[in-house]
């Protein structure tokens, strides 16, 4: 622990925790290195989301630690959509009190033939960190979890806490349809009084910052046809701008006339020519042409992120009036990929979760966590429940090189996050609901 945690964690700040809370710091600090230890097994086990048996080792391997806990686990087959399924664990506690949905997943983006597949730590003087896939994103988010409760355990603070955990099994490649694949936790944060992301840390110069808002995640494809001829006579009142120019128009008008707070949008894939066709999963074009005929078809593949549904739904009426303003003898239409994630937006009682994180914070000795600029947040399975309970993201491990070789976690970060979630879980589940 660097010396600026040791001071965090002297007899002084200790004083503003209760007994209980001041017992789960010192369980945390207690059992880092099975902590790590779970971790390093987790990361070694690939759970990349198209390799379902993975998945489910995974699963395994939270039931094994969850049900000593006093959870009860059910495993949710997916096979429908084409995932692997979730890990659902729920625990009754004193009725009439606040009731918590806890959110990671177990899939990661690295799939069994990805070179990166180990657990590596690397322990300095000044830092412990380790890489492996995933190890941030997001089984160190399912390792504070089980760090924090069992923490509570060891106060005595779990027997009366209501809690609901849903771990996904496809957070990084949703199955199809997504409303299958999502129906559980949606349903879950009806139930429930407060949601809570174990997903990434966010650090900000060096701050640790909360995350109270999620932007959305909608893909689109734009097809544009026109009249195909001897490109001596494009622009012609015979044949037109071609598929090509027209293509180009829409893209233009979306970059000058979209611009608004909140929102990014990206073109990522381009194909015109003679002919132009998508693959099936919308990730590769091929297109034929030559330099003197006309494009008779021209296709574009992007996505765009809003900060709220209101925003999404605006966005996608300007797109489409765009779409409509036909060139001569050009024709397009715009589509909008099912399985969007939602928004999660920075309501009132989003921001109310994060005051109570910072007095958690407060009592600690630690710094004040800062709202995160949502642009800097992707999106995640949280949103799905953000319409329906107030929630708060970004509890897991700091990490950084997410989703690539290389993904490095502070494992130190574990320590930190855990006792941060248990004293905050402890505190909301006595909470009485609404």
């Amino acid at each position: 622990m660097g010396a600026g945690l040791a001071l965090a964690f002297s007899t002084p700040a200790l004083a503003q925790l209760s007994k209980a809370e001041a017992k789960m710091v010192a369980t945390v600090d207690a059992e880092y290195e099975r902590s790590v230890a779970l971790l390093q097994k987790l990361v070694d086990q690939n759970s990349g989301s198209m390799n379902f048996e993975g998945v489910r080792k995974v699963g395994d391997m939270m039931r094994a630690e969850l049900e000593p806990l006093g959870f009860r686990l059910e495993w949710l087959d997916m096979t429908a959509a084409g995932r692997a399924g979730h890990l659902v664990a729920t625990k009754q506690g004193k009725k009439g009190t606040k009731r918590l949905l806890l959110v990671a997943h177990l899939d990661t983006v690295f799939e069994p033939d990805s070179p990166f597949q180990k657990f590596v730590r690397k322990k300095a003087e000044t830092s412990d960190e380790a890489e492996g896939p995933g190890a941030g994103d997001d089984k160190g988010g399912m390792t504070v979890i089980i760090a924090a409760l069992r923490a509570m355990k060891a106060a005595g603070t779990l027997k009366d806490a209501n809690i609901e955990i849903h771990m996904t099994g496809d957070e990084e490649d949703a199955g199809d349809p997504i409303e299958i694949t999502r129906a559980p936790l949606i349903a879950a944060g009806k139930r429930a009084d407060v949601a809570l992301d174990f997903e990434g840390l966010v650090r900000d110069d060096g701050r640790d910052m909360g995350s109270v808002a999620r932007r959305s995640s909608n893909s689109w494809k734009l097809e544009v046809s026109g009249k195909t001829g001897h490109s001596s006579l494009i622009f012609s009142e015979t044949y037109g701008d071609g598929a090509a120019f027209e293509l180009a128009r829409i893209i233009h008008r979306f970059r000058t006339e979209l611009p608004e707070p909140n929102l990014t949008f990206n073109v990522g894939l381009i194909a015109a020519g003679q002919e132009a066709v998508l693959d099936a999963g919308g990730i590769r074009a091929t297109a034929a042409g030559k330099t003197n005929i006309i494009p008779g078809i021209a296709l574009a593949r992007g996505d765009f992120r809003t900060l709220s549904e209101e925003q999404t739904a605006r966005v996608k009426a300007k797109m489409l009036a765009i779409v409509a303003e036909s060139a001569p003898l050009t024709s397009a239409k715009i589509s909008f990929d099912s399985g969007a994630y939602p928004a999660m937006a920075p309501t009132a009682g989003n921001k109310a979760l994060l005051d109570k994180l910072n007095g958690v914070n407060r009592d600690m000795g630690l710094a004040e966590m800062p709202a995160l600029d949502p642009l800097k947040r992707g999106a995640g399975d949280i949103s799905f429940v953000a319409g329906d309970v107030d929630g708060l993201a970004g509890l897991g491990t700091y990490s950084r090189g997410d989703h690539a070789p290389g993904e490095t976690v502070d494992l130190d970060s574990i320590r930190r996050q855990a006792k941060r979630a248990a004293i905050l879980m402890s505190r909301i589940a006595k909470e009485k609901a609404n």
